[in-house]
């Protein structure tokens, strides 16, 4: 459960237009970070490498400077061919356990000084003894440099994501990488394929030797586990779209909703009829395959006597039990000012569906009083409202 404020008074002393520009000043007074290119797959054998290198030799044909800082061609003979002219970055070459490993040679890159460089394998744990453990750390002294970095990631790496991926391949995932790496990423690009055709690929030895391919075939890349595994990645990358389209619509200042993906919001009290708002909330939800689904209530527990405190924790408890996001907004007091949160509520956190509970009070309260359901109605822009009736209430429709 999160607890937020009430929406700010009109003297606040920083206003968010404010906050902004002090946070560009302070972003013009820092050297350059270099862009993030993640190419994300589901699985090895996509072709994730294949189009990193491609998209590197349209940059050079464009007189852009690229260099391979590392990439693991696993002897394909495609990668291979797709490395063409590409200048390479030589790697170091250090003593572990009695063989030479080679690695990436961050300090010959910083040197070399290129505008764009190309890091293969992500999540890669480096040799003992070197100056960094994994080798998305390498990437990011790199990006301090200036340098725009293109990467490859297979999902599974991802260190949310490493226990479900687990738990569906049988596989532990030893080498992961934290998730601020990929949602800070200037840009995601989706390397996708179809569970057959990358088990085709997986036949014919143009992912591993035959001899391993088809072990492969029995164990990691069985058709069930290829499908659970896109399916992962596809949402993570509709994520980072989503992000991407938020950030646009806050530099832009963009207040209006755009319908992208569904965003259910539900307005609950102590009253009987939150737990019937919630479920409706819920059906909505996962009906339209719903971003997230979040239930707010607006409240002074001050002003509530014990029966009326402990029936608001049962909602709020029955909203976590059903899985939905709990937000509990301080405040309250008039109808207008319970109104007035629901909707910078709804406008903040980009709802497009709002479910609310009949009014309780007579036509002549609403008169005199004023209407949370008129006032939301009246102000919520670009929100479809969802008002659900009172069936707990012992008074006969009128």
């Amino acid at each position: 459960m999160t607890s937020e404020s009430a929406p700010p008074g009109p003297h606040e002393p920083l206003r968010p237009a404010a906050a902004r520009f002090l946070e560009q000043c302070k972003a013009e007074d820092r050297p350059k970070r270099g862009r993030l290119t993640v190419y994300l797959g589901a699985a090895p054998g996509v072709g994730k490498t294949y189009a990193m290198l491609h998209a590197a030799r349209r940059l050079t044909a464009e007189g852009i400077d690229v260099v391979i800082g590392l990439v693991e061609t696993h002897k394909r003979a495609e990668t291979i061919a797709a490395i063409g002219d590409l200048e390479i970055v030589p790697p170091r070459r250090i003593p572990y356990r009695g063989v030479m490993v080679e690695q990436m040679d961050v300090e010959a890159i910083l040197a070399r000084t290129p505008a764009v460089c190309l890091v293969d394998e992500l999540a890669h744990t480096n040799a003992p003894g070197s100056e960094r453990e994994k080798r998305w750390q390498d990437v990011e002294v790199i990006r301090a440099a200036g340098i725009d970095v293109m990467a490859t990631l297979n999902i599974q790496h991802l260190e949310s994501l490493h226990m479900a991926v687990e738990s569906i391949t049988g596989v532990a995932v030893r080498e992961t990488i934290p998730d601020k790496i990929v949602d800070e990423a200037d840009q995601v690009e989706l390397i996708d394929i179809s569970p057959e055709a990358l088990r085709k690929r997986l036949e014919q030895g143009l992912i591993y030797p035959r001899e391993r391919a088809q072990s492969a075939m029995v164990n990691f890349f069985r058709a069930g586990n290829l499908g659970a595994l896109r399916e992962l990645a596809l949402r993570r990358t509709a994520k980072e779209v989503q992000d991407q389209l938020e950030q646009y619509m806050d530099d832009h200042r963009i207040a209006a909703t755009w319908p992208s993906t569904d965003r259910v919001m539900v307005a609950i009290d102590q009253r009987p009829i939150a737990r019937d708002l919630l479920r409706n909330a819920w059906r909505l939800g996962h009906g339209l395959h719903a971003d997230s689904i979040m239930a707010v209530t607006v409240v002074d527990r001050e002003k509530l006597d014990l029966v009326q405190q402990k029936r608001l924790s049962e909602n709020l408890q029955l909203a976590e039990d059903l899985g939905i996001e709990v937000h509990e907004l301080r405040g309250g007091g008039s109808r207008l000012a319970i109104g007035d949160a629901l909707v910078q509520f709804a406008h903040k956190h980009k709802v497009t569906q709002l479910v609310l509970g009949q009014s309780a009070r007579n036509r002549f309260q609403i008169l005199l009083y004023g209407s949370v359901i008129n006032h939301v109605l009246r102000h919520a822009d670009n929100v479809d409202l969802h008002i659900v009736a009172d069936r707990s209430s012992k008074q006969p429709a009128r």
